[in-house]
């Protein structure tokens, strides 16, 4: 019996009460899709994994497949075999029924051969170019996200009534104990859970907009899971919400006079002494975490539709909500793209304040570790350090939408290198489906400027 069935078995002596088993993969946009099964099928999926159709890579933000992906009728919209991930078989414990969950990937069919499309496969072929240079990426998400009614307001989010107060939050202040208070429950409940799913889930924070809030993952040293760990957290956050009659969104820009939600990565690189090579005085980086900028300021203009995928993304970005619109990097300065948090030499590392909540995590990871490995490798000098407000002393020239961001990923060689050009392929379709049909619907501000007025 190999260790996974192993494990499984003792998983399920420890439940005998386990009435279902999540069986689940995040799709091109960190969707988390698979099936459920009966426990008794639990040991077959460790022993031989399950079938699932590739297209789940070829899908859009609404589920459909995009068939100019060529995974979906061009392949008879065939299956490959889903394995098990180690570690991952856990409980739910938000389920009123008992049930387990487990994440997997996807391969080939000779089950040896990694997916290509699976983007978990993406970032692991980045990581082990890692291992060639002797590091080992060391990182952590922090996500942002908004408590919303479960009923809208006319087709838009309103914040959720307190449970508290009754009241619903018409303003907030960053990092207050009192709105803490006001969602107690809820917010005990999420850290509650993902204790108990091994989600290294430490700190909930407060953020400066009505029902938002932010949570800190601990540091992990292996950059995929942490990108598990980014991924099961939203799942579970969305369905602790639902158990206290609410509703979330990790939509970057759910509001258009509030905060957007990001996505921030830290990320530094140890080496098989397990020493942090980014070490050192942060205002003079020594060479490693000096081209390790270099690169990621270099590519984030190749890289911003792994940052911000969705239509929606692009609204986000504005100086007064902290999101830079240009390369930038800077010393605990949250106006630049880029932080280098200060505080202790030896935990010197780099916070990459790009990304939307909206991103899939496995993307952001691969596209940043692409950055930082693509200036180590070439030595790339850093632009010079921003002091101070990075919004007065630099021009946006981020690119500021989907279409753009699309074809500067798909053209930029950098990309097609580290991410692969047949990968990059189905992303693009899938995106470029999304931008056609959004470009095709008629907006109710059309209706209201011009039907009566042209």
């Amino acid at each position: 019996m190999s260790s996974g069935s192993a494990n499984a078995k003792a998983f399920l002596q420890a439940h005998p009460e386990l009435q279902f088993v999540d069986l689940l993969i995040p799709d091109m946009n960190g969707i988390v899709r698979g099936k459920r099964v009966d426990p008794s099928a639990l040991l077959k999926v460790f022993d031989k994994g399950i079938a699932l159709p590739a297209s789940i890579f070829g899908m859009n933000i609404q589920g459909t497949t995009v068939e100019e992906t060529g995974l979906g009728l061009d392949i008879g919209e065939a299956d490959r075999v889903c394995l098990p991930i180690a570690g991952s078989l856990t409980m739910e414990p938000w389920q009123k029924r008992p049930t387990g969950q487990l994440l997997l990937t996807m391969y080939e069919l000779d089950r040896k051969t990694p997916f290509f499309a699976d983007p978990r496969v993406v970032l692991q072929n980045i990581v082990r170019r890692f291992d060639e240079l002797g590091l080992t990426p060391v990182a952590a998400f922090e996500l942002e996200f908004y408590l919303i009614d479960q009923e809208n307001l006319s087709g838009r989010p309103q914040p959720p009534k307190s449970p508290m107060s009754g009241k619903r939050p018409a303003g907030v202040q960053a990092y207050s104990i009192d709105d803490l208070d006001e969602y107690a429950e809820f917010l005990a409940d999420v850290l509650d859970a993902a204790r108990e799913q091994d989600l290294p889930a430490d700190a909930l924070v407060a953020e400066s907009a009505p029902g938002q809030f932010e949570v800190n993952l601990h540091y992990v040293a292996d950059a995929v899971q942490s990108c598990d760990h980014a991924t099961l957290l939203k799942r579970l956050i969305k369905n602790m919400a639902y158990d206290h009659e609410m509703d979330t969104t990790f939509m970057a820009k759910p509001y258009h006079n509030q905060a957007g939600s990001g996505m921030h990565l830290h990320v530094s690189l140890i080496d098989s002494d397990g020493k942090n090579v980014f070490a050192g005085d942060a205002n003079a980086p020594d060479d490693l975490l000096r081209w390790a900028i270099g690169g990621l300021a270099e590519t984030m203009n190749d890289s911003m539709a792994m940052f911000c995928p969705n239509i929606n993304s692009y609204r986000r970005f504005s100086p007064e909500y902290y999101v830079s619109s240009a390369p930038t990097w800077g010393v605990d300065n949250r106006t630049a793209a880029l932080r280098l948090p200060g505080g202790d030499p030896d935990a010197l590392r780099i916070e990459h304040r790009v990304a939307g909540a909206d991103a899939n995590p496995y993307l952001v990871m691969a596209a940043v570790l692409a950055g930082i490995h693509y200036g180590i490798s070439n030595r790339i000098e850093p632009p010079p350090m921003t002091v101070g407000n990075a919004h007065e002393q630099h021009d946006a020239s981020l690119v500021n939408n989907l279409r753009d961001a699309l074809r500067g990923l798909t053209q930029s060689p950098v990309m097609n290198d580290y991410l692969g050009t047949r990968f990059l392929d189905v992303f693009a379709a899938c995106k470029e489906h999304e931008l056609t049909e959004f470009e095709r619907t008629i907006s109710d501000l059309e209706y209201l400027w011009y039907l009566h007025t042209v």
